[in-house]
């Protein structure tokens, strides 16, 4: 194909999530079951184009959503950002440590999938990032504590911190998820308790319930499935 395109204002929904008023998004899952070993599926809103080709002819193709670019500051007080994961296949949750209800749970299965990619060899090329949405009290310090305390590898799991705002807009327009604060929510943050999967092009295509083992036994299938859909030598640049 010839690098000359065609953009037309269209949008498709692949995947695409429910809105509700202070409710959790809820996204819909196309084209495929839990338990399914079909092609995963995208998420997001995409936008068509018009290839023309070397032959002249010219064809519909689809854009499929990219999560957007990020900056924080992991458990180290390093910065990390959507550079860190260009290349890579990684896992995203939203939580904080002092939640006393669902972050426990989504975080101990996290660290089970981690054990398992270790034993499998998929830790050079899948990695979780774990976005703080109570960053005035998760400090570098604690996240690194709270880290610990799970038996996190820290070779390919960050803990993000940051300003609050940027955290919440990642969470709800980048990922279309929900996080934000309520005085009526357990620890004064209401959250998902989603599990994104995210491709090596930075696209969405996978939400799993990271309180369910089940679920969570999908993801880690559905992530092999990505494995070999794209294979350590495709490479993306992120700009």
């Amino acid at each position: 194909m010839s690098v000359k395109h065609m953009k037309i204002a269209l949008s498709l929904l692949a995947g695409m999530v429910l809105f509700g008023s202070c409710q959790e998004k809820k996204p819909e899952v196309s084209h495929r079951e839990i338990g399914s070993n079909a092609a995963l599926p995208y998420f997001g809103e995409a936008d068509i184009e018009l290839v023309r080709r070397d032959d002249g002819a010219v064809v519909a193709d689809s854009v499929y959503y990219t999560i957007p670019k990020f900056s924080l500051t992991n458990q180290y007080g390093r910065i990390v950002s959507h550079h860190d994961y260009e290349d890579k296949i990684f896992l995203v949750d939203f939580f904080f440590t002092e939640c006393p209800t669902i972050c426990p749970i989504m975080s101990s299965q996290l660290a089970r999938l981690q054990a398992k990619m270790f034993q499998d060899g998929f830790n050079k090329d899948v990695m979780i990032l774990s976005f703080s949405v109570k960053p005035d009290n998760d400090t570098p310090e604690v996240l690194k504590a709270y880290g610990e305390h799970l038996g996190a590898n820290f070779t390919n799991w960050n803990f993000a911190t940051g300003a609050a705002d940027d955290i919440y807009d990642l969470a709800q327009d980048g990922f279309m998820l929900s996080a934000f604060p309520s005085d009526s929510a357990e620890g004064g943050i209401f959250h998902t308790d989603k599990i994104t999967l995210i491709d090596r092009q930075m696209h969405i295509r996978g939400y799993y319930d990271g309180t369910s083992t089940k679920s969570m036994d999908q993801l880690y299938s559905d992530l092999q499935i990505l494995l070999i859909e794209q294979p350590s030598n495709v490479t993306t640049s992120v700009k």
